[in-house]
C-alpha cells in the first residue's frame, strides 16, 4: 500500500469533519462525560484494530480519547487511516450523549 498524495489526502480529509492532518498523520480528539465512557470507546476500537491489523496510537486523558493515524509500513497516510477514522468516527455517534 502506498502513501496517499497531497491531492487524494486533502480530498479524504475533507469526507472526515474533526479530523486534521498533524505532524505525518490523521488526528482528532474526541470528548466524552467521563473516565468510563472514555475506555469503552476505546475498547471497542482496539478489537476492530487487532481485527484489521491496523493499529491507531491513542492518548485517553480522562473524558478526552485523542487518535493519531498513519500507516507504518506505508511511510505516510494511506487509505485504511481514513478507514479507521470514519469507523471511529461511528463508533463515536452511536455511543451518543454517553
Amino acid at each position: 500500500m502506498q502513501p496517499l498524495d497531497p491531492a487524494a489526502m486533502h480530498a479524504e480529509l475533507a469526507t472526515c469533519p474533526g479530523w486534521a492532518l498533524s505532524g505525518g498523520q490523521i488526528e482528532r480528539t474526541y470528548g466524552f462525560p467521563d473516565f468510563l465512557h472514555s475506555m469503552r470507546f476505546v475498547n471497542e476500537l482496539a478489537a476492530e484494530a487487532e481485527r484489521v491489523q491496523h493499529h491507531p496510537d491513542i492518548l485517553v486523558r480522562y473524558s478526552r480519547v485523542t487518535l493519531s493515524l498513519s500507516t507504518h509500513d506505508a511511510g505516510g497516510i494511506t487509505g485504511k487511516d481514513f478507514a479507521f477514522a470514519r469507523f471511529a468516527d461511528r463508533v463515536r455517534a452511536r455511543m451518543g450523549d454517553a
